[in-house]
């Protein structure tokens, strides 16, 4: 769930490109370079619209998303607390990088991410869902 040739998720929280002073530079950069990739036929024409129309203009709040998303999604998995949640986010971060055209190990963590979606109950048994899915209600 990470864009190729940057920080690990931890770190982007606390890079100035990513949620300092300069928040929305790296995204927008990463950006930029799949909107040349659409050019190439490699990025779909919708999604490169999507990117030009939605996520350039507003790099910050995504540079945030992204940021702080990896890092809760992680927990998440680690802890086994709303395991699907967390799985179903870091697939939709997955599907994003790859609809930009980076391919990377986002196809295998993506499959994972179904899988772990699909086994939501079974996923967080060892985990904090053991005690929070009971506590908020789910069957």
């Amino acid at each position: 769930m990470d864009i190729p040739g940057s920080l690990l998720a931890g770190e982007k929280v606390t890079d100035d490109a990513w949620t300092g002073e300069n928040a929305g530079a790296a995204i927008e950069g990463y950006m930029q370079g799949a909107l040349a990739r659409a050019e190439a036929g490699e990025v779909a024409g919708w999604y490169a619209w999507f990117l030009e129309s939605v996520v350039i203009p507003n790099a910050a709040p995504f540079g945030f998303m992204v940021a702080w998303g990896e890092v809760l999604v992680g927990i998440g998995l680690i802890a086994g607390l709303l395991t699907g949640i967390a799985a179903f986010f870091g697939a939709l971060m997955n599907m994003s990088f790859l609809l930009a055209g980076t391919v990377s190990t986002n196809p295998v963590m993506f499959t994972i991410a179904i899988f772990l979606i699909l086994a939501w109950k079974v996923a967080g048994w060892y985990g904090l869902d053991r005690w929070a899915l009971p506590a908020l209600g789910t069957p």
